[in-house]
């Protein structure tokens, strides 16, 4: 996936973010944040001033878009090819791979009941994110984006029924 570092312009973004955290009162025990710097940074300037531990989750990495990974991303080939969610793009991986790793660290941060995360990641993980907790269209999918340094909260539908 495609890293760049974080601009002066995001670590002002990031220190806001923050700064409206601390100010929220929004409690966390963790921070998992993507292996891309800007997240990474972004996760760490949180952390500083939060006081809320981080740590590196390497599977949080944006999905890698093979031949289109620096650009020719609004080409209507990769359009047509991105709507194929089991297409690799030659020799990167497709959207479903990138969801298992995904979901799976939602799976386990599931069964952390006593535990609040912070995951600090880029547009493509909120997307598959945000589909794990609510259902979506594939045009739904496509299109959903959050904005630098939103602030959302998901919350595990309560399965503790017991079996008769």
């Amino acid at each position: 996936a495609t890293d760049s570092p974080l601009t002066e312009h995001g670590r002002q973004q990031a220190a806001e973010t923050g700064k409206n955290i601390v100010e929220s009162g929004i409690k966390a025990d963790e921070i998992l944040y993507s292996p891309l710097s800007r997240a990474a940074d972004t996760a760490k300037i949180i952390s500083e001033m939060s006081g809320i531990p981080c740590r590196e989750e390497p599977r949080l990495i944006e999905q890698n878009f093979g031949k289109y990974e620096g650009g020719g991303r609004r080409s209507k080939e990769f359009s047509e090819a991105r709507n194929n969610f089991i297409y690799s793009f030659d020799g990167g991986e497709s959207m479903l791979k990138a969801a298992s790793r995904v979901y799976n660290i939602l799976n386990e941060i599931k069964k952390d009941k006593d535990k609040t995360y912070l995951i600090v990641a880029h547009n493509g993980i909120a997307r598959i994110v945000n589909s794990y907790f609510k259902d979506m269209a594939n045009e739904d999918f496509a299109a959903y984006a959050i904005k630098n340094c939103e602030l959302l909260c998901y919350e595990f539908e309560n399965t503790n029924k017991e079996a008769d």
